[in-house]
């Protein structure tokens, strides 16, 4: 199973205008460092809770279906699928009618059920299903906690640039981002 991003979000969740009134600056030449520094925390953010923050689309490539026939995708909240791709043994693609299939967008993570399993596939990454996940299109769609989440961590390390060398600089979360993220965060057992 493999998940990878075939488009990121257009917007950021937090603006730098945001970013600077938070950090309390009133000067424009630290802008393209808030601003990376807003990405990274966005990823990390995102990376963390299994979540797309911002509408993205998102691939996962499958070698063939779970007996249960029912595939986790594991970015959400899941929008809607876009595509159903499967490829046969001799690479020929095919679109999966989507009558062949169901969404469960409600679960966490949304499933997608198969209800037929596909032909004979190809060996490796024979499914390929393309779905649309995110909150919304702009910032204010994305709950609150997790804008905050991002604030608190891109305003950390914007204090800490300067504190240490490249070779020493701790990678380090500030007290309170992980109570900020936590019930976005999906619960693991041991």
């Amino acid at each position: 199973m493999t998940l990878f991003r075939t488009s990121g979000p257009e917007a950021e969740p937090v603006s730098i205008s945001e970013a600077k009134t938070h950090l309390r600056i009133d000067h424009d030449s630290e802008d393209e460092l808030i601003g990376g520094l807003l990405r990274a925390a966005r990823d990390e953010v995102e990376r963390s809770t299994g979540l797309a923050l911002i509408d993205q689309t998102w691939r996962l490539a499958l070698d063939d279906l779970p007996a249960s026939g029912t595939v986790p995708l594991r970015r959400g909240p899941v929008k809607e699928i876009l595509a159903v791709t499967l490829y046969g043994k001799d690479g020929e693609a095919s679109l999966l009618d989507p009558a062949d299939y169901q969404l469960d967008a409600v679960s966490n993570p949304a499933r997608l059920h198969f209800t037929r399993r596909p032909p004979a596939l190809r060996a490796m990454n024979g499914i390929e299903i393309d779905f649309r996940a995110g909150f919304g299109e702009a910032g204010t769609d994305v709950p609150d906690l997790l804008r905050r989440a991002i604030l608190m961590l891109a305003g950390h390390w914007f204090e800490l640039r300067a504190s240490f060398g490249p070779e020493s600089h701790p990678a380090s979360f500030p007290e309170g981002y992980r109570r900020l993220i936590a019930s976005y965060t999906p619960r693991r057992l041991a």
